[in-house]
């Protein structure tokens, strides 16, 4: 049997990585630290969407490639080995591959080609202050005005959700759950500018009896699952971004102790530190198994939920240890702010907070397991 990547999925990859890492420089990177500019390469948006990337995973009569999840990840992996500034996972991951699956005829005609040409952006809502169930909101509620709704609550942590057309997120409607398309710019909508480590754009989302036609309602009433459907992959999503960010932190490491001398050798000779970085490889080696593991089974639409929980286990943990090893090698380099692995540091912290606490995670797949509920493939 063949484990290898097909040769569509080799061809995504090494174009998605020749692109982004061509145009995606330090000098560039270090033009949005500190905020001093909102972190969206648009001339590089423009390039992916000119070279099809964008539409990688929308069909093709939307202008999209037609391929699936798998190939998607595998963007979204190199966007994190080189952490470029761009919303590929609350764009394609959290917006645009729901919009796919789930809304109706016109409603995809309407949002899927230009999320494919990157005409505008999209992206989601979900996450609730102290909760992080997305397919059960609490904070948020719909009620029933005519043949649309009339939603309030709040959302955290929303990216890009100020530069975005459309901003997908749940209310709680009744017993029922109802996933929307909400208007940024609607009455009634507040957006708050929060401070990220990672300097991406991110935004307090509140609204107070925001009117949401029936056209903007993607699943009404039932909506849980298809929240579980999108968190499942945003997680997926996530994990494969911490990938990237951490096999690139490994490979900058290696090539340091390569060069860095002490003694009148390079310290890569040094028992400890071989130790130390031979550990981030296998960290990494193991982070990518069970990624693709997870994104391999949702390409497939099979269920996935015991993978994906694994995979954000590893993800959490290889991230803090890849963040903690590349910067103790480095020694004060790794925490000079005028050497690029900082910024991957950061980066890896940020998404292991995402991904919510490998320990908590470990304890409720223990739980699983022992009810006999989860099984490893």
């Amino acid at each position: 049997m063949d484990f290898g990547f097909s040769e569509q999925q080799r061809d995504v990859q090494n174009l998605a990585r020749e692109i982004l890492s061509e145009q995606v420089t330090v000098e560039k990177l270090a033009q949005y630290d500190q905020y001093k500019a909102e972190r969206f390469d648009r001339e590089l948006w423009a390039q992916l969407s000119q070279a099809g990337l964008l539409g990688v995973a929308i069909d093709e009569q939307y202008g999209g490639m037609g391929f699936g999840f798998f190939e998607l990840a595998l963007l979204v992996e190199e966007a994190g080995r080189t952490i470029a500034p761009l919303p590929l996972i609350s764009h394609l991951v959290s917006a645009a591959l729901p919009i796919q699956q789930f809304a109706n005829a016109e409603q995809k005609q309407r949002w899927l080609p230009g999320a494919a040409n990157g005409e505008f952006l999209l992206t989601a809502a979900l996450q609730e202050g102290f909760h992080s169930e997305a397919a059960a909101p609490k904070l948020s509620r719909a009620e029933a005005d005519g043949n649309g709704l009339r939603i309030s609550g709040e959302k955290f942590a929303v990216p890009f959700a100020k530069q975005a057309e459309r901003i997908l997120l749940a209310v709680q409607e009744g017993e029922g759950v109802t996933v929307v398309l909400l208007d940024p710019k609607a009455e009634g909508v507040r957006l708050q500018a929060v401070e990220a480590t990672q300097y991406e754009p991110q935004y307090h989302l509140q609204f107070d009896q925001v009117w949401v036609a029936a056209e903007d309602i993607l699943v009404r009433g039932e909506g849980a699952a298809a929240m579980q459907w999108i968190a499942e992959r945003s997680r997926a999503a996530v994990c494969a971004h911490q990938l990237g960010a951490a096999d690139k932190a490994m490979r900058m490491t290696a090539s340091y102790t390569a060069e860095r001398q002490q003694f009148g050798v390079p310290i890569a000779t040094f028992q400890a530190v071989g130790h130390r970085a031979a550990n981030c490889f296998i960290d990494v080696e193991c982070l990518r198994l069970n990624t693709y593991q997870a994104v391999s089974l949702l390409d497939a639409n099979q269920a996935a939920s015991t993978e994906v929980q694994i995979a954000k286990i590893w993800a959490g943990d290889v991230g803090h240890r890849v963040s903690y090893a590349a910067q103790h090698l480095h020694g004060g380099m790794g925490i000079d702010r005028d050497y690029p692995l900082w910024r991957y540091c950061t980066w890896l912290r940020h998404n292991e907070m995402v991904l919510g606490n490998s320990a908590e995670g470990l304890a409720s797949l223990g739980a699983s397991i022992a009810d006999g509920q989860a099984f490893c493939r």
